[in-house]
């Protein structure tokens, strides 16, 4: 079994297959301290590093010093106002106005599998032939405040078969009065800081996670967001990570969360030179009124250390979330090679201008025309009728099912744009229900993209939304929906909510989108979903338990890419990462790149093309055919393997790099960009990664055959490139 309690030492240990988590009660009133995390111990009895027999001792033996006990102690879920000065990771407001709460422990529970999160994405657990849960375990953790008669119950699940503990909090009010919680993480942990550097993902619309590292210090550091929505400009996810830790080497602690709203991600460091890690929902607006007999469910966190630097961090988070998060039936499935008409055509299309891209599209190989933005209402602009999800049959006589079947007809799939989340002033919707938009009573709202957020908080709107969907996707064969989200929350105020429960609307409304794209998957079950929100604003663990694909940024430019996948990839699967081939000068940022370039780097991820097949340079068009076979050949290897981060262009300036393994390691597909070229060098040497080192490797299209350990510690050199944006790619397979 993955956790174990030893009764006689008052300590919990919760082994995964290549680390150990330790938790210690002390004292008399149960103090919930942490022991330890990190590489996998067989001891247990740690205690000593709560340092509980040094000064100031524990409050029995040194009642007089109970407050520096408290502001020094490694709390595993801290409280406030009772003497520890640090942040707290949960704080409470009575109706006296009281903002003291603590927690001890009073029980606990081990089973196995794990509980499902009420109204919120969270991990799973596999199931056997028997139906019963394998390779996982749960450790309940049931603590009260016995002043406020409040119950926390703290939930740490293990997963055998990687190196992530998933973390979770449930908060319940015993009592017989209103509690107001102000704030609820989904973990904390206290350790010694080891001159600790931070790893963070940052950017803004069109260059998103772009990655970040720096030495933390005393105070508080790390990343939020309090724009309704994951973000483009910040990331819910960090990383703590010893010094000079590289890709092979260093010790790397690991936070993401499964959730899409409002977080905050925190590490501060204290006069004792201790970090204080914290994750969980932004506190900024939040109030979650607490009712007698009811109880609040914080979102899931997700743990993983790492002893071999970023790489086993990378490792351990995408087999977690390929196995433990998406559930969709195309997780284990290659994904049909789309194109998407938006920068083809814009606004400006009708049923002939489509079924001519898809008619040339089909010859080319690719299985799946996508109809984006200005299929419904009076949509000629992005001004006007976005909530009005009514086919326009101006544009489209005879409606998306005539036009699904004769792109079926032709032998691909159709596939659908919505933004179910958004209205536009101009609109019928908002006309009809003006109350359904967030707003502030008395101030004029603010528009962005000309068009409001609707009150998701409400279920008479969520249900409004899904009456006009489902009556779409059950007009036509739709076997893909691209859902939209392009600006954020603002002017937080619903027309439903009472006074004492506004500060629940963020929330609330996130809730609103799960339970929306939880009927879309289980109404449709065969529809492949990709989320996407202005690009990759909404790039996170909690929608991919929705979608199996995120659509990465609209920045299609292939250089740009390298440093938003790059950031994208070091914490998840490249069968996520929705990117396509676009036209060049790219639309975004002006650049030419080769059409083999943007190719190579659209393959690191879903693939597909954003681009007019009738318009684009024939040398461009002919291409093609070979790109969509190149995708055939390799999507197995991309979707399932192992990934490796080799070069970085983000820090070198000059070129990228990348590898990907298969699991049994008898395959390896490298991808090898310059993006700028050079004068008077020779070629670049770059050295392979997880290969076997006892065999042999033979490179496909060339002479000799290399042993794996030369191939790793000798390294590969990559010559022939002449020019800037140029790409390789590398095929080994195992003699």
């Amino acid at each position: 079994m993955g956790i174990t309690y030893f009764e006689k030492e008052r300590i919990f240990k919760l082994d995964t297959k290549n680390t150990s988590y330790l938790i210690g009660i002390t004292d008399e009133e149960n103090f919930i301290g942490h022991i330890y995390y990190g590489k996998k111990l067989e001891d247990h009895n740690l205690a000593y590093l709560l340092r509980t027999e040094e000064s100031p001792y524990v409050p029995s033996v040194n009642a007089r010093d109970r407050v520096s006990f408290l502001d020094s102690f490694p709390m595993e879920y801290p409280g406030h106002g009772t003497g520890d000065y640090r942040e707290a990771a949960f704080r409470v407001k009575t109706q006296a106005g009281h903002t003291a709460c603590s927690l001890s422990y009073v029980s606990h529970e081990i089973f196995a599998g794990k509980k499902e999160i009420p109204g919120l994405p969270a991990s799973f657990a596999k199931t056997g032939k028997d139906g019963k849960p394998e390779g996982c375990f749960t450790l309940e953790l049931l603590c009260t405040d016995s002043v406020l008669n409040l119950t926390a119950v703290l939930s740490y699940s293990v997963f055998e078969d990687t190196d992530v503990i998933a973390r979770h909090v449930s908060i319940l009010n015993n009592s017989e009065n209103t509690i107001w919680l102000t704030k609820v993480s989904s973990m904390c942990m206290d350790m010694d800081n080891r001159e600790f550097e931070a790893i963070t993902l940052h950017g803004s619309w069109a260059r998103e996670r772009h990655i970040q590292r720096q030495k933390i210090g005393i105070g508080m550091q790390g990343v939020a967001s309090g724009r309704g929505e994951s973000g483009h400009q910040d990331h819910p996810f960090i990383a703590l990570v010893t010094p000079n830790t590289t890709q092979d080497t260093g010790e790397v602690y690991g936070v993401q969360l499964v959730y899409s709203g409002n977080y905050e991600f925190r590490a501060d460091v204290n006069q004792y030179d201790s970090v204080r890690l914290q994750a969980g929902i932004n506190p900024v607006d939040f109030c979650w009124k607490l009712e007698a007999g009811a109880h609040f469910d914080a979102p899931e966190a997700l743990l993983t250390y790492s002893a071999s630097g970023l790489s086993g961090m990378t490792a351990h988070y995408h087999d977690f979330i390929r196995q433990h998060i998406i559930r969709s039936p195309y997780k284990d499935k290659k994904r049909p090679i789309l194109i998407n008409n938006w920068e083809a055509t814009y606004f400006d299309f009708n049923t002939e201008k489509l079924l001519a891209i898809a008619k040339e599209a089909a010859g080319l190989g690719i299985e799946m025309l996508v109809l984006d933005d200005g299929w419904f209402g009076a949509r000629s602009s992005d001004n006007c009728a976005l909530g009005d999800w009514v086919v326009n049959e101006e544009k489209l006589p005879g409606g998306l099912s005539g036009l699904a079947e004769e792109i079926n007809r032709l032998g691909m799939k159709f596939g659908l744009w919505f933004e179910p989340e958004m209205v536009s002033p101009d609109s019928d919707l908002y006309r009809k229900h003006p109350d359904w938009a967030i707003a502030v009573p008395g101030r004029t709202p603010g528009r962005a993209r000309n068009q409001y957020v609707l009150d998701f908080s409400r279920s008479e709107v969520v249900d409004g939304v899904w009456e006009m969907m489902e009556r779409v996707l059950s007009s036509a064969n739709i076997e893909y929906v691209k859902w939209d989200m392009n600006r954020p929350l603002s002017d937080l105020g619903s027309a439903a909510l009472p006074p004492d429960r506004q500060g629940e609307l963020s929330h609330r409304y996130m809730l609103g989108v799960y339970s929306l794209q939880e009927r879309l998957v289980s109404r449709f079950p065969n529809i492949l979903l990709e989320n996407c929100s202005g690009g990759g604003a909404r790039y996170d663990a909690g929608m991919l338990y929705y979608s199996p694909q995120i659509w990465c940024s609209d920045d299609t430019d292939a250089i740009e890419r390298l440093a938003i996948q790059e950031g994208t990839a070091l914490i998840y699967p490249l069968s996520t990462i929705g990117a396509h081939v676009s036209d060049c000068p790219n639309h975004a940022v002006g650049r030419v790149t080769p059409f083999e370039t943007r190719g190579y780097v659209a393959l690191a991820g879903t693939f597909g093309y954003e681009l007019d097949v009738t318009r684009i340079p024939e040398e461009d068009r002919k291409q093609i055919p070979a790109q969509t076979a190149m995708y055939h050949k390799y999507n197995d290897l991309v979707r399932e393997g192992d990934y490796f981060r080799l070069a970085s262009a983000s820090e070198n300036q000059m070129y990228d790099s990348w590898q990907v393994v298969s699991k049994d390691g008898t395959e390896s597909l490298v991808t090898f960009i310059q993006v700028k070229g050079r004068t008077g060098q020779r070629s670049r040497r770059i050295f392979l990664r997880g290969l076997h080192p006892d065999k042999k490797y033979r490179i496909e299209g060339e002479d000799g055959v290399f042993g794996g350990d030369t191939l790793m510690y000798a390294g590969l050199q990559v010559a022939g490139l002449w020019g800037d944006f140029q790409g390789k790619l590398i095929h080994l397979v195992q003699v």
